[in-house]
Parts: structure tokens; C-alpha cells; sequence
């Protein structure tokens, strides 16, 4: 909070400027069509900001304390001003006594408090990534909410930008405090769809306990394998030294299920982790282990296969889908062929399932193709309101398919801030062949567009097996 001293009525020529009546000017009328609009508006921002550098007319000293040091910085202000942009402010200066406003900043809100000033002066700021939860809480704290939603959108923008240590957990752990839930749910997508690079960073260590556990049962992660996030929940918990009871809700929330069994046998001996909560997951790795030594249609007769244990997330391995990179994706109808593994499980391994896949970029439903006249013409066929369209299907059909249903899910990439980070995700089944939503509202013809890299269409397509209960055991 700001501190200061509250000590009496305001100036009389300063109360005047806001307490005053004086009959307003008109806003200006829109120009007719004889009028010529001269905007010289960048030159009056160029003399606000000349104003708050040089101090003229100042009527307003404002001492900014940072907490817990000696260091104050001393800023020559226009109340005018101030007011305007801020109740916060206004209320300060209405109660004040003399030309002098003492606040107290955190040293982080402090660093910044000229570009704060300078906002509110010029209406623009230059921000770092460092310095974005700083402005925002200065916003926040002085109700200048203009600058607050744009650094809320700042943020959510440029959570691919590159940083030494990471900044988007630190963002999603600030959106938790604020209550922004459009930039906590930015961060935990953007975590979730790209975790595979963040598990290799230097951000993933400081995931908290929470975001963590929250990450952990999700379906949508986006990872080379589920033996990539043991391994990676394996570093943090020897770095961050969590409590038993936290350690083993994590343990319990991997999906062993979706690791090999040969490498199930590897971290049985070879990981200190799991060889200290072994008892703690002793079940699951059981249960794990009856998956891949069964066939699933055996299997549903007797266990839950709709838990979480046997359902895959979005792995990027050659054995679960294939990337596609479909050049100038405008020009014409492309095929594509990948085969995957039937299913996780250790008895499907040796199997093998062909897909067939169909990009079209400008497809037309059936009422906008070419027709017929009355007397037997071709109508043209119309070239506005046509979208891109995916299809994926098997090759063959096979009696290996009971039981099972395939997610299919399409991966689209993208540069941001010069990393190739993940854009969109699409999710269908295989009662849909294609994804009605797919790249709805991308506009492919633009060669800077944000769907495309080097005027290309980067996807990748992961196929989920989904095992169905068949018959509910007697107990």
C-alpha cells in the first residue's frame, strides 16, 4: 500500500481544477466529406513527455520510498495529470498537505516507477519480460486499468518469449494471486501444450507443488512419452525435496500403464525414486504390468480400463503418430500415410495400424460445389466460404480394433518470438473422420500468417487408443 501523510484539506488553486464547474467543450462533430483532419496528437505526446522530463509547471513532488532501504526517488509531477489517470492518485493529492507525495514500493514496483509515471504522462511504456508483473501491480494498485489490461495482454502474448530462467510460471503463479483467470488459463495451456521443452528447461524446477500436481493429471500434456515425465518428475522431486505425502500423489499420478514394460523393470531397479515409494505404488505397477502382459478385451472383462492409468496423453514417439509438414498448404489437396502401434499395451506391441490422412485446404460443403442447371449447364462452383479440412482414417479395418476407439489428435505448430512452440490443438474420434473447427479463422493466403513457418503447415498427429470396458466382473 502506499504511505504517507494525510494531513488536511488541499490547496484552494489545485481543489479549483477539480471542484470547479465551467461549461465543457463540445466534442468535435465527425468530419463531413469537405473536411480535412489534421492529427498532430504524436507531437502532443512528444511534449507531455518533455513536460514530466524537464518538470515545468510541477505542483507535485512525489517521493517514492522503496521498503525495507534508504533509497527514495524524487519525481517532479503535474497533480493535473495524475488525477486524470488515476482515482488513487486524485484521493492522495486532495488530502495532501504541501507540494510532497511520499509512497512506499516494493523494490521491484519501484524499479519501474518512472515508466509507471511515464504512462500516465505519454499513454505508452516499454516493457521487458521482467518488468511486466511489476507495471502490472502499480496498475492494479492505483486502478490505472488501461495499463493493466494491456500488460494482461502482454503476457499472455509473449509467453513463448525466450528468458534465461523462465517467466511463465512466475506468471501463472501471479494470475493465481490477481484472480486473472484469462492469463491463468494462458499459462497452464501453454505449459501443458509445450511441456515437453519446458521438462528440459530451467523453468521446470520451479514449478510449484500445486501447478505440479495439477499438471500431473491432465491428458492434454504434450511429451515425448510418459517415460520423458517420470524421469523429468524424478529431477524436480530430488531438487525441490517435497513431503512424502506430495511425492506420492505425484508418483501416483503417472500413468505407468503408458511406459513399455521393459523400461517399468529398468526403473524398478534403477531408480532410487521409485525404489523408496515402491509400496506407495506398488498396485499401479501391478496393474501396469497385467496391461501389457493381456490382451485388452481380456483385461475390460475384469478392471476399470477407463481410468486414467490406461488413457495416453499426446505423445510426440514415432510408435504413437508422425509430424507433417505440408509446404505452401494453399496451393492443392495433399495425402499422407503413418502407421502407429495398435496400443500401448505390451501384448498390441508387434501391431501395427495404417492411417490414411487428407488435407484440403479450401474444401466446400456439398451446397457450394459445382451443380447443374435446367438445361444441363455446370454452375461454377463458388470460391468464397471454403476451409481448411483434415481427414484421418484407417487403411483397413481388423478384428484387433474390438474394444478399442482412437483418438485422434492434430498438433499445430507455429513460431512466436522466434521458438516453435505449439499454436492449437484439435481433438476428434473415430466416429468423426475430420475436425469441423480445423484451422477455422487461420488465413492460409497470408505468408506472414500465424499458422504457418517459412510458409508452411507444421502438424503432427498423435493417435490414442481408448480401451472400453466390456463386462463388469462379480465380485
Amino acid at each position: 500500500m502506499y504511505s504517507g501523510t494525510r494531513l488536511g484539506s488541499f490547496s484552494e488553486e489545485y481543489q479549483s481544477i477539480f471542484a470547479v464547474s465551467a461549461a465543457p467543450l463540445k466534442p468535435d462533430a465527425p468530419p463531413d466529406s469537405g473536411a480535412t483532419v489534421l492529427n498532430h496528437s504524436m507531437s502532443l505526446v512528444q511534449q507531455m513527455e518533455g513536460l514530466l522530463a524537464a518538470g515545468d509547471g510541477s505542483d507535485v513532488v512525489l517521493r517514492v520510498h522503496t521498503a525495507g532501504t534508504d533509497e527514495v526517488k524524487v519525481i517532479q509531477a503535474h497533480g493535473l495529470v495524475l488525477g486524470m489517470q488515476s482515482d488513487v492518485l486524485r484521493e492522495l493529492l486532495l488530502d495532501r498537505n504541501g507540494s510532497a507525495v511520499t509512497l512506499t514500493e516494493a523494490p521491484d514496483c519501484a524499479a519501474v516507477f518512472d515508466k509507471f509515471i511515464r504512462y500516465l504522462y505519454c499513454g505508452d511504456v516499454s516493457v521487458r519480460l521482467d518488468q511486466a508483473i511489476s507495471l502490472h501491480k502499480l496498475a492494479s494498485k492505483y486502478h490505472v486499468w488501461s495499463l493493466q489490461q494491456g500488460l494482461s495482454q502482454y503476457m499472455t502474448q509473449h509467453l513463448s518469449s525466450d528468458s534465461p530462467t523462465g517467466h511463465v510460471v512466475g506468471w501463472y503463479n501471479y494470475a493465481l494471486q490477481t484472480g486473472d483467470a484469462a492469463l491463468r488459463d494462458g499459462c497452464l495451456q501453454y505449459l501443458s501444450w509445450n511441456l515437453s521443452s519446458v521438462l528440459r528447461s530451467q523453468e521446470w524446477v520451479s514449478v510449484n507443488e500445486e501447478l505440479l500436481l495439477s499438471l500431473l493429471q491432465r491428458s492434454d500434456l504434450i511429451v515425448q512419452s510418459e517415460l520423458e515425465l517420470y524421469e523429468a518428475l524424478e529431477a524436480w522431486i530430488e531438487r525441490n525435496r517435497p513431503g512424502g505425502k506430495t511425492t506420492e500423489t505425484a508418483l501416483r499420478s503417472v500413468r505407468y500403464g503408458m511406459i513399455p514394460p521393459q523400461y517399468l523393470f529398468r526403473l524398478q531397479k534403477q531408480s532410487p525414486l521409485m525404489q523408496k515409494y515402491y509400496e506407495s505404488i506398488r498396485d499401479l505397477l501391478y496393474l501396469a504390468f497385467q496391461f501389457h502382459s493381456a490382451s485388452p478385451v481380456t483385461l475390460a472383462k475384469y478392471f476399470d480400463v477407463n481410468c486414467s492409468i490406461f488413457t495416453p496423453r499426446n505423445y510426440l514417439s514415432p510408435s504413437w503418430g508422425s509430424p507433417w509438414i505440408i509446404n505452401n498448404p494453399t496451393r492443392d489437396d495433399r495425402s499422407f500415410s503413418f502407421q502407429t502401434q495398435l496400443g500401448p499395451s505390451g501384448h498390441d506391441a508387434g501391431k501395427r495400424v495404417t492411417w490414411n490422412s487428407l488435407f484440403s485446404p479450401r474444401w466446400l460443403p456439398l451446397s457450394a460445389r459445382s451443380t447443374y442447371g435446367e438445361m444441363g449447364a455446370m454452375q461454377p462452383t463458388r470460391t468464397d466460404g471454403g476451409r481448411p479440412r483434415i481427414i484421418v482414417t484407417p487403411a483397413t479395418s481388423s478384428p484387433d480394433f474390438a474394444g478399442v476407439s482412437f483418438q485422434k489428435t492434430v498438433i499445430v505448430m507455429a513460431r512466436q518470438q522466434g521458438k516453435v512452440v505449439v499454436r492449437h490443438v484439435y481433438n476428434f474420434h473415430q466416429s468423426t473422420e475430420e475436425v469441423g473447427d480445423f484451422l477455422a479463422g487461420a488465413d492460409l493466403q497470408r505468408r506472414v500468417s500465424d499458422y504457418l513457418i517459412d510458409s508452411s503447415l507444421y502438424l503432427h498427429i498423435v493417435i490414442k487408443p481408448l480401451y472400453h470396458t466390456l463386462l463388469v466382473a462379480k465380485k
